[in-house]
């Protein structure tokens, strides 16, 4: 599996497992929810060191 870009941004394992799982809900509320995520994810998991 190829490393994607977001996970950059999302470093913890358990981010990454959730991102996973959020990504593959297609319907307009589930994509909003991701986008969510990877805003909120993405903060919180800035001091963390890759």
């Amino acid at each position: 599996m190829t490393k994607k870009i977001v996970f950059n941004y999302i470093k913890t394992p358990c981010g990454q497992a959730k991102y996973i799982e959020l990504e593959a809900n297609k319907s307009w509320l589930g994509k909003f929810r991701l986008l969510w995520f990877v805003l909120i994810a993405s903060i919180r998991d800035l001091n963390i060191k890759n």
